[in-house]
């Protein structure tokens, strides 16, 4: 695994990080930190941010990434990391990416779709956009 190792990043085994475009990742790292500092000084609070959707949160707990990082809000549980696919041919809600296989299959296609890797708290509903990044060939095919 490549990711650096903070509080902020998955955990071991999650290998997103091999399809990730330099020109196209979008890290959430400081909006996050910046809900949960508001949420410890009280100026949100814990309903304000633990709103998952109840789809999100059942991803999460059936095929979501596990991790090593705490839920900084509840403190209870393990974040779980979710990745959803948009883009032509897909479903209006998004393709929720279940596996690395399967990710690593879209980024092989022409289409040019955009990836989101949510992390949600099973426990409390915490959520946030952890990362964006693009997905697809669609340069390098459409060159050829």
């Amino acid at each position: 695994m490549i990711w650096p190792a903070t509080a902020q990043t998955p955990g071991p085994g999650y290998r997103l990080d091999v399809l990730f475009r330099p020109s196209g990742h979008v890290d959430h790292r400081l909006a996050r930190r910046h809900v949960v500092n508001e949420v410890k000084r009280g100026r949100l609070s814990r309903s304000d941010v633990c709103d998952a959707h109840p789809e999100l949160l059942r991803a999460a707990r059936g095929v979501g990434q596990s991790s090593e990082v705490v839920c900084p809000i509840c403190e209870d549980a393990t974040v779980r990391y979710v990745t959803y696919a948009f883009g032509p041919r897909m479903p209006a809600h998004g393709k929720l990416v279940e596996t690395e296989k399967e990710l690593a299959r879209l980024d092989r296609g022409t289409a040019q779709l955009q990836g989101y890797t949510v992390e949600a708290c099973p426990a409390c509903g915490w959520n946030h956009l952890q990362r964006s990044f693009a997905i697809g060939r669609r340069a390098e095919s459409a060159s050829r």
